[in-house]
């Protein structure tokens, strides 16, 4: 199946104008994280998330695509294959 484990970072600019829409989209991708932590950044109006998740390369490249078209939002991700056992 070519699963991946990985760390999503995301940085939201806006965040009072991107922040439904950002988290419209990890509600719809909930099934691929496994863990999720965000800092606001209230000074800058700023959010910062990282995002570690499991999954194929399909359902995490929508992710982060999605997320990427977002005006104001940068993402970038780190992934490596998981090995199945025999």
């Amino acid at each position: 199946m070519n699963k991946k484990i990985g760390i999503v970072g995301v940085i939201v600019s806006e965040r009072k104008k991107n922040a439904s829409l950002v988290n419209k989209i990890l509600s719809e991708h909930s099934e691929i994280i496994i863990g999720r932590m965000g800092i606001p950044q209230k000074d800058t109006d700023t959010g910062l998330i990282s995002l570690f998740v499991e999954g194929n390369t399909d359902k995490i490249g929508s992710l982060t695509g999605k997320l990427g078209m977002i005006k104001g939002v940068t993402v970038k991700s780190l992934l490596i294959p998981v090995k199945e056992n025999p």
